[in-house]
């Protein structure tokens, strides 16, 4: 099994499993990659190459780290941790710009590709891989990395892992440095996504067709719809429940979809091509 005991139990993660198990059957990496694709990026196609397929979280890293302050040289001497690898699609660019990258999954298989991968588009050199064997639990040392990553992940997760996963972010980042983190909050489709999202996940459950429409596309992108999180519930769980404290934060969001935030020590701040549905956290952490 690819999944620990502790993650089998949420349903969000069916379609997690049967995409890992599909990367276990072995066949090229291209094969995989038209197969599993989409689960990590809407990517589709039968010509779809694992190339083609990295290429594209090459062209979202850069863009991204240059908005967020990453331009340059900055990233070359630093440990990023990505929160949510897949099989690699961004984790490859990212060892090609930093010194060391932790590549983080609830699915070892998915982690075992990642490897591939990173070994065919990137430097396998400065990869290691972590284990999410429960859903919220990081298995590194405090103050380990130099900048925590995570980009349609979270909200993928159940609420308290979302949640879990962002005091583990902040925990493992050292003093001066920051977390990037992707979250999805309440828009208007969200009356019929969500409940769409509870019945699917309870079909997941039924043995007749719960694996089978586990495998299709349809199915997985309304299960997906595991939590929304708003800037103000997160920030108010980091002040809650960790030790640590964040400085210079940052909320940006869709122009087309404003988030207010009542955190005093807050600014929020419009970006061209995040999802409307969308918003991200950049911050320095503070603190031992």
């Amino acid at each position: 099994m690819t999944n620990q005991r502790g993650a089998k139990k949420r349903a969000q993660f069916v379609p997690w499993r049967s995409a890992g198990n599909r990367t276990e059957t072995g066949g090229s990496a291209d094969e995989i990659v038209r197969s599993t694709g989409w689960v990590f990026n809407n990517e589709t196609g039968s010509e779809l190459t694992l190339e083609e397929f990295v290429a594209t979280g090459n062209k979202e890293v850069r863009r991204y780290m240059r908005q967020f302050g990453f331009e340059g040289e900055r990233l070359a001497p630093l440990t990023l941790l990505e929160i949510g690898s897949g099989i690699g699609r961004m984790t490859a660019s990212f060892t090609e710009q930093c010194a060391h990258v932790v590549a983080a999954d609830v699915d070892a298989a998915f982690l075992e590709r990642c490897r591939e991968t990173v070994g065919k588009h990137g430097r396998a050199d400065r990869l290691t891989t972590t284990h999410v064997q429960d859903g919220s639990t990081l298995a590194l040392a405090d103050n380990s990395v130099d900048v925590a990553f995570s980009y349609i992940t979270l909200q993928h997760c159940q609420r308290n892992d979302a949640l879990g996963l962002t005091r583990e972010a902040i925990r493992v980042t050292r003093s001066g440095g920051t977390v990037i983190l992707n979250y999805r909050s309440w828009v208007f489709s969200d009356v019929l996504l969500i409940p769409a999202g509870i019945l699917v996940r309870l079909l997941w459950r039924m043995p007749a067709i719960g694996k089978r429409i586990s495998a299709t596309r349809w199915a997985t992108r309304f299960g997906w719809q595991a939590n929304r999180l708003s800037p103000d519930e997160v920030l108010q769980d980091i002040i809650d429940h960790c030790q640590k404290s964040l400085t210079e934060i940052t909320i940006y969001h869709s122009p087309f979809q404003v988030r207010h935030v009542s955190h005093s020590n807050a600014q929020v701040k419009s970006l061209k091509r995040v999802n409307r549905s969308h918003w991200w956290l950049v911050a320095t952490v503070s603190g031992s």
